[in-house]
């Protein structure tokens, strides 16, 4: 008996979720993580582990039964020469769903879709450090350039804070006046002691 087996409509006659689900199924061969909402990743995920496991076969026939389904000989032989030998020891489970949130325009929930082989995780995290390093790097050059050593402000910096005060003679005037031997003028003049 075949009851309680119809699966997700997704609001689609049923040519367009066919189409739907081979070109979701082709993007994961292709590129190993594809970015859609939780719903469709549901439905997608058997569809491509099955793939996979078509894949792992490996005869003619189940080239066939892949091309048949996916409709495109290059992801059919991505699949079959890069994306199955990957998961030979590996008896099921070939992709993961990770939850995002809502999306911003409507707040459907959104997932990743990916592949869980080894290589690619690991790919992903080298790409995550290189660009971790690089955002870490900047901040510390600014540092750099701002402070010495010493904790002390750099002379470039007060070099170009004090390039429009020259008017006003801020830091220059009380030596000035000790110079020709007068008094400082008090901190506060609207105060006086």
């Amino acid at each position: 008996m075949r009851h309680q087996r119809t699966g997700k409509k997704l609001g689609r006659d049923s040519a367009h979720r066919k189409a739907l689900y081979a070109n979701l199924a082709g993007a994961l061969i292709e590129n190993g993580r594809i970015k859609t909402t939780v719903t469709k990743a549901k439905a997608v995920r058997p569809i491509a582990e099955r793939m996979i496991t078509l894949g792992r076969r490996g005869d003619l026939h189940a080239r066939r039964q892949a091309t048949a389904f996916l409709r495109s000989r290059d992801v059919v032989h991505r699949l079959f020469a890069d994306v199955a030998p990957r998961f030979k020891d590996r008896p099921g489970g070939y992709s993961r769903i990770v939850r995002l949130g809502p999306r911003p325009g409507d707040a459907a929930e959104m997932a990743y879709l990916e592949l869980v082989d080894e290589e690619y995780v690991a790919e992903l995290r080298e790409e995550r450090a290189t660009a971790a390093e690089v955002v870490e790097e900047a901040p510390e050059e600014v540092s750099d350039t701002e402070v010495s050593d010493t904790g002390e402000l750099d002379a470039g910096a007060d070099e170009g804070a004090d390039d429009g005060d020259d008017d006003a003679g801020g830091a220059d005037e009380p030596e000035a006046l000790d110079e020709a031997g007068l008094e400082e003028a008090p901190a506060d003049p609207g105060k006086s002691d």
